[in-house]
């Protein structure tokens, strides 16, 4: 069935940079249309320096209904919605944002959800098991949130900026319970191993962890999509471990960002997010739709 385009076509733009790499545009919009509803979403090339520039002129555009957000942006789209989930409250980043009724943003985090349920739909046993994280960004502190959610027994968190992961530690130290700490980039005794970095984004990038110190007992897991069979998860099959790549971490989110989107999500109930008040009152684009 070939999408209707026209004047009540509703836009959900998703912002990042790089932005070619992306997979969800062409889903989402076959989404839409399964869904009954007139909506597109266009990938959108921009810098970091431009986020605010861009999030203003979005604000005003008035059929732009919602947004998803890649890097380098998810923890700074943050600051730009005035309610948000309580994971990423606790985060301080989104990967979706959706209209509130006065016009303002309301922001969610998913990618932790989407990457656990990828692990699980393909052979990795989360509850009891030890795992090593490898990032402590936006993406990994969703991670990590989604992995102690679902019962993992220990997580070991590395990342090459020590205070970034310590950050990570400490703001989910409640949630964790003794579950959670730093380390190093050595998965000995880890069931689990899973790269929430950009490593394998680049022709050239080292391995986020040494492909020796893999064995066949470890479920191995990478954030990366739109590159094939990653470096690391080469070395990884290499060894006999069972894998999940980011494509089908993006097959997991797509539903969970439709019911988002579209206000159908199991959590839709907005909660106000306090280091957005400020800038709305600075920022006339978020007091307008």
């Amino acid at each position: 069935m070939q999408q209707k385009l026209d004047g009540t076509t509703r836009l959900f733009p998703i912002i990042g940079d790089p932005i070619k790499f992306v997979k969800s545009p062409q889903q989402l919009t076959l989404g839409f249309e399964a869904r009954g509803h007139n909506a597109v979403c266009l990938p959108m090339q921009v810098a970091k320096d431009d986020l605010e520039t861009v999030m203003h002129a979005l604000t005003l555009t008035g059929n732009v209904d919602g947004l998803l957000v890649t890097m380098p942006h998810k923890f700074s789209a943050f600051a730009y919605c005035q309610t948000s989930s309580d994971t990423a409250r606790l985060i301080g980043g989104v990967s979706v944002m959706r209209r509130n009724a006065d016009g303002t943003w309301h922001g969610d985090m998913l990618d932790g959800l989407a990457f656990v349920k990828a692990q699980i739909d393909h052979g990795a046993r989360v509850e009891d098991g030890r795992a090593l994280l490898l990032g402590a960004g936006a993406a990994g502190s969703a991670i990590a949130i989604a992995l102690l959610n679902a019962g993992l027994g220990e997580l070991v968190i590395h990342d090459a900026d020590e205070s970034r992961a310590t950050r990570l530690v400490d703001r989910v130290a409640e949630l964790g319970r003794g579950r959670i700490r730093l380390g190093a980039a050595d998965p000995a005794g880890c069931t689990l191993v899973f790269n929430a970095t950009p490593m394998g984004l680049a022709e050239n990038d080292p391995l986020p962890v040494s492909g020796g110190l893999l064995d066949s007992s470890m479920f191995v897991g990478d954030v990366i999509a739109g590159h094939g069979l990653t470096p690391l998860l080469k070395a990884a099959q290499s060894v006999g471990c069972k894998t999940a790549n980011g494509a089908q971490m993006v097959d997991a989110v797509q539903e969970m960002m439709l019911d988002f989107l579209l206000g159908q999500d199991a959590n839709s109930l907005p909660q106000p997010t306090a280091a957005s008040t400020s800038r709305r009152q600075r920022d006339p684009a978020h007091r307008t739709g």
